[in-house]
This record gives C-alpha cells, structure tokens and sequence, in this order.
C-alpha cells in the first residue's frame, strides 16, 4: 500500500500526538502542529482511515490504528538515525539536523535503513536523546525527571531535551550544555523558578522555568 510523504508526516505527528495523551486527538491540534487548516486535516484523517491507518469518528478526534503505529514507528527510526549520522559522521551541530532528516526520513529502502543502522553501530539514541526505535519498533526508554523538578544540591546527567528547535539548542549549545553534560543546581529563585547550574563544574549559568522545563536529567 502506497503511501505518500505527507501520509507519513501526518501519521508521525498523529502517532506522537497519541503518545502523549491517552484521549483521542482533535483535528486542530494535528492541524496546529502541522500548521496547516483542519479542513486539510479532516480530509487527510479519512484518507487515512480509509487505508486502515488510523482510528477515527467525525467530532471525536483521531487515534492510531497499529497498521499506522508501525509506519510511524518506521519513519521516526529513519529521522533519528539520520540525525545521528549527520551530527556523529558529518559534524553538524545538533540545532542543524532536524530539517535535513525531515527530508531523508522518506526514503524507502529498508536495506539502507539497516546498513546505516548498522554503520553507526545500532545506536539507542538521537542526537538529542530521543529513543530510536529498533527495526521491530522496540525502544530504550531512560528514567529521567526534568531540570526543574530537581532539589538544590543534587546533580545528574543531560539525557535529553523536549523541545527540539534550532533557537532552543543553539542557546542550550552556547551554555554549554548539550547530552552527557553533567549539571549541578546550585540555586533556585522562588520568584520565578528560575535557576542556577553548573555545566561540568564550569562557572555558573542561569536559565529559566521554560528551559529547566525541557531538559531531561538521570539524577
């Protein structure tokens, strides 16, 4: 069954979407994520639904069939192993990759796909520390708490960031702070929640709520 590039952006996206939340998802949010109409967004659910993709009821929302579950799961593993070769074999920087992958994460050769897994040596994680799924869909998932909710005094490994856009990693990439860094909180503001960090043992750093928010730590 042939499946077309946008198909496979929506299944992503509504996969993701359905990971989250355990209620089905609203066109609008699927239409807000792709920053696209939810007339467009209706009509690609029923195409979808048609092929047996997703689950879907006019005026209850959308969720993901398994047909469509592994499909996603395929496009996700293409996406993280290329932005892992283009940050480990091309030395680009984390903040660069994500629309390159967006591109190559088409590609439909499955033999490719292995060798590059293959060549990289099967790597469990992106670039920014996301899961890669195995070639039967299968994942590592880390225990983490985010930044935020950690206590002054303790310290923990980066293991991975929630928000994924080149202006969040490009200010993380210039305080030095990436996966595998160690951070200590040194201080918390009560006003803002804001706080004080180290970046291994490195002058202090101050950072806001919104960005302790979407740094994942293993303490």
């Amino acid at each position: 069954m042939p499946i077309s590039h946008t198909e496979e952006n929506y299944l992503k996206v509504i996969y993701q979407q359905a990971e989250n939340s355990k209620k089905a998802i609203a066109t609008s949010t699927i239409a807000e994520v792709l920053n696209t109409s939810p007339a467009a967004v209706t009509d690609m659910v029923q195409k979808l639904y048609e092929k047996g993709l997703v689950v879907y009821q006019k005026y209850q929302g959308v969720g993901i069939a398994e047909a469509g579950r592994i499909h996603a799961l395929k496009v996700i593993r293409k996406h993280l192993l290329w932005e892992a070769f283009l940050v480990e074999k091309l030395k680009l920087g984390w903040e660069e990759v994500h629309e390159i992958a967006e591109q190559l994460e088409h590609i439909q050769s499955s033999l490719l796909i292995q060798r590059l897994d293959d060549f990289l040596g099967n790597p469990a994680y992106s670039p920014h520390g996301e899961p890669i799924p195995d070639a039967q869909g299968k994942s590592t998932h880390k225990v983490s708490v985010t930044l935020a909710n950690m206590e002054v005094g303790s310290s923990g490994i980066v293991t991975a960031v929630r928000e994924g856009t080149p202006q969040f990693l490009q200010y993380l990439s210039k305080r030095g702070i990436y996966i595998g860094a160690q951070v200590n909180v040194i201080e918390k503001m009560p006003f803002d929640q804001s706080m004080d960090i180290s970046v291994d043992h490195f002058p202090k750093v101050n950072i806001s709520q919104k960005v302790s928010d979407n740094i994942l730590i293993i303490p």
